[in-house]
C-alpha cells in the first residue's frame, strides 16, 4: 500500500518516491517499484495528462491512492534521460490556470452554425487583403509574383483589391506599387512600376506591370487592338446550352429606374424576333451601344454549376458579367449586380447549390465573385516566343469547386 508523507508519497515496499507540489494536478510521470507487480507508467507530455491519477493495485481492481504529482521528463530506465530536468511547478500550476481559463472562455463563446462558419470562412478567404498596410500588400504581391523580365512584371492580382485609389479606398495596387519595386529591386532603387491594363475590384488574377512609360504604352497598345489573349475562369449558376460558342450582343450603359435607381449594364441586340417567331429581324443598333463579342466553352459542370472558360475579343466594361446572366441567362456565381434585371439584391440561388455550398439564401451576400484572370498571353516582339502567363486559382474559388463537385480540367488549350 501507498502512504503520504509531508510532501510526497511513499510506497512502504520500496517504490520511487515522488515530489507532491501544491496547486499541481496532473498524472503521474513514471512509477518504478523493484517488485514486478507494480504498473509503470512511462512519461507523458503535459498537455496529454489527465488531472487525476488513480493507481490499482494489480490483479484486485483496487483503488490504493488518488494523488496529485510533478511532472518532469523521467524515462524508464536506461534510456540515458536525465530524471531531474523538468517543468518548475510555479510553470506548470501558470499553465494549468491559463488552460482553465481558455476552456471558460469556450465555454461562454456561443457555437457557431454551420452556415455561420461557412460565412466566417467566406469572409476570411476573400477579405484577407482589402484592409491591411500596404507594406502586407505589397509584400503578398511580391511573393505571388507570376512572371518578370527586363520590361514587365505579372502580378496575381487579389479579390477586393481594385486597381486605381480613390475616396473611402483603403488599399489600392497603384498605392503599393512604390512599395512593391523596392522589394524587387531594392531600397534604393530610382525606378518606378506602371499598370499595363486594369482588373476590377471583384476579379482575381493576372494583372500586367511595365518597369518604364515606354513599355506600359506598348502593353496598352497591344490591349487596345486586342493583341493580347485573355481567357477567364468563371463559375456559374446554370449550364450553358450549347456547351461552346460566341456571344456577339452590343452593350450599352443605361440608368434603371425604381426603389434603387441605379446604373448598368445591359444588352442592345441589333436582332429581334419577328412577332410570329418564325424569324429573326435586324433593327437599329443603339448609338451608345458598343460592340462585345466573348467566345465561351464549358471545362466541367456538375449540380447545376459549371466552369466555364471565356475569352473576351473586346473589352467593354462587365462584358462577362453581362453576356453571361443576360446572354446565356449563366449568371457568374457571386455577381449580385447582374443576378437581376432592375434591382440591387444578393444573388438567388437553387435550394441544391445553396445545401452544397453550405449557405442559407439570406448569407447568400458573402459570396465572393467567381471570376478569375486564368492566362495572358503576349505576341513576341521580333525573333522572342510569345509570353504565355498562368495564374492560379484563389482559395475561395478552388473550395466553391471542391463543394460544387466540379472537377478541375487536367489541361486546357
Amino acid at each position: 500500500m501507498l502512504r503520504t508523507a509531508g510532501s510526497v508519497i511513499i510506497d512502504r515496499r520500496g517504490c520511487r518516491v515522488l515530489k507532491i507540489m501544491k496547486g499541481v494536478r496532473t498524472l503521474f510521470t513514471q512509477f518504478v517499484r523493484c517488485d514486478p507487480v507494480c504498473t509503470h507508467l512511462h512519461p507523458m507530455r503535459v498537455d496529454q495528462m489527465r488531472r487525476w491519477c488513480l493507481a490499482v493495485w494489480p490483479g484486485s481492481g483496487r483503488v490504493i491512492t488518488r494523488a496529485y504529482a510533478t511532472v518532469g521528463q523521467l524515462k524508464s530506465p536506461g534510456t540515458g534521460v536525465d530524471s531531474k530536468t523538468g517543468l518548475k511547478a510555479d510553470d506548470l500550476a501558470q499553465k494549468i490556470r491559463l488552460e482553465k481559463k481558455k476552456e471558460t472562455e469556450e465555454k461562454d463563446t456561443p457555437r457557431l452554425s454551420p452556415v455561420q462558419k461557412r460565412v466566417m470562412e467566406l469572409r476570411q478567404l476573400s477579405q484577407q487583403l482589402q484592409s491591411v498596410h500596404p507594406n502586407v500588400l505589397a509584400k503578398a504581391l511580391r511573393k505571388d509574383l507570376l512572371f518578370q523580365n527586363q520590361d514587365i512584371l505579372a502580378i496575381n492580382k487579389p479579390y477586393g483589391v481594385p486597381a486605381h485609389g480613390g475616396p473611402g479606398v483603403t488599399n489600392s495596387i497603384t498605392d503599393v506599387l512604390p512599395v512593391l519595386v523596392k522589394m524587387i529591386e531594392g531600397m534604393s532603387t530610382g525606378s518606378r512600376l506602371h499598370l499595363c491594363h486594369r482588373l476590377d475590384k471583384e476579379t482575381t488574377g493576372a494583372m500586367l506591370l511595365a518597369r518604364s512609360e515606354e513599355a506600359a504604352s506598348h502593353i496598352q497598345e497591344l490591349f487596345r487592338t486586342h493583341q493580347v489573349e485573355k481567357k477567364y475562369w468563371v463559375v456559374t449558376v446554370g449550364v450553358p446550352v450549347p456547351s461552346e460558342g460566341v456571344i456577339d450582343i452590343p452593350i450599352m450603359e443605361k440608368e434603371v429606374s425604381g426603389s434603387q435607381p441605379h446604373y448598368k449594364m445591359v444588352l442592345s441586340p441589333v436582332y429581334r424576333v419577328s412577332e410570329g417567331g418564325e424569324a429573326m429581324i435586324r433593327v437599329r443598333a443603339n448609338r451608345q451601344a458598343q460592340s462585345a463579342v466573348t467566345q465561351y466553352r464549358v471545362l466541367a459542370s456538375s449540380g447545376g454549376c459549371s466552369l466555364v472558360e471565356l475569352q473576351p475579343i473586346t473589352g467593354i466594361k462587365h462584358q462577362l458579367r453581362v453576356h453571361m446572366a443576360y446572354g446565356l441567362g449563366c449568371p457568374i456565381l457571386g455577381d449580385h449586380k447582374y443576378s437581376h434585371w432592375n434591382k440591387l439584391a444578393p444573388q438567388k440561388l437553387p435550394e441544391g447549390v445553396l445545401r452544397r455550398l453550405g449557405l442559407e439564401q439570406s448569407k447568400a451576400r458573402y459570396l465572393p465573385l467567381h471570376l478569375h484572370s486564368r492566362q495572358l498571353t503576349l505576341p513576341g516582339v521580333k525573333e522572342h516566343n510569345d509570353i504565355i502567363l498562368h495564374c492560379p486559382l484563389p482559395k475561395f474559388f478552388t473550395k466553391t469547386l471542391h463543394r460544387l463537385q466540379i472537377p478541375l480540367p487536367e489541361k486546357t488549350s
